[in-house]
């Protein structure tokens, strides 16, 4: 892609500048922890050698040190971004770590919070079907957090729905799928009955503040002035 041409450009004039990280493998040779699309810059770049840091790694130290290399990629998946979540908590796990602490460690190189990063595990659990989908914006993020509570045939029909119709998921069709999912009453027609009912229409006003300025005072916040707005309209309601 154009990032990798980026690297490899950058490569070939002023070589590999951070060294990767690797430790030795048992069978011999090494294994890259971090450091594989420079590798890869360096293949195409012409080169034969690129400084590496090489380490006694555990399985865990090394798949924490990966998940942070790449997680603050800017062009990384909502799928990847899950995934490495996923592996970088059991990680931690596994070393001891326990409770939301250890979330917010998963999170903090970069910089999101527990909940977010709970968020993201919880869609790691989708099907790579529904994980593409979400990775395309064809199935909304909170939403693929609803559906990623369902059991793995619950998952296979939302998918098969959404193929088949071409439908967007709303959050109130996924909150109702995942409720259903939860007391074990979810069936394909369910499914199918719920991604296929007609969405009430979406109404949006937006008032600029110059239209307004005159009725409000400036220090008036935002929450103020649409509980002043709905009141008038109630009494407006009550005189027709």
């Amino acid at each position: 892609d154009e990032k990798m041409e980026e690297t490899t450009e950058s490569i070939r004039q002023y070589g590999v500048l951070v060294p990767g990280i690797a430790r030795p493998r048992e069978g011999g040779g090494y294994e890259i922890i971090a450091g594989h699309r420079r590798k890869r810059g360096s293949e195409l770049a012409g080169k034969t050698e690129m400084p590496v840091i090489v380490r006694n790694y555990t399985d865990d130290e090394a798949t924490i040190i990966m998940v942070d290399s790449n997680i603050q990629r800017e062009d990384i998946l909502p799928s990847e971004k899950a995934k490495a979540y996923a592996m970088k908590y059991e990680a931690m796990k596994h070393q001891g770590s326990k409770g939301g602490s250890t979330l917010d460690e998963v999170g903090e190189a970069a910089g999101e919070n527990a909940k977010k990063v709970q968020r993201y595990i919880w869609i790691s659990r989708l099907s790579d079907g529904l994980l593409a989908m979400v990775d395309n914006k064809k199935l909304g993020f909170s939403q693929g957090v609803d559906i990623s509570f369902l059991a793995e045939e619950a998952q296979q029909w939302v998918q098969e729905v959404i193929e088949e119709k071409g439908c967007n998921v709303s959050m109130v069709q996924s909150a109702k799928i995942k409720e259903y999912g939860k007391t074990g009453e979810l069936t394909l027609a369910m499914v199918r009955l719920i991604l296929t009912e007609e969405k009430p229409k979406e109404r949006k006003v937006t008032l600029k503040a110059d239209k307004i300025s005159e009725y409000f005072a400036e220090d008036c916040s935002s929450e103020e002035i649409e509980g002043i707005i709905i009141q008038l309209l109630d009494e407006w309601k009550k005189r027709q």
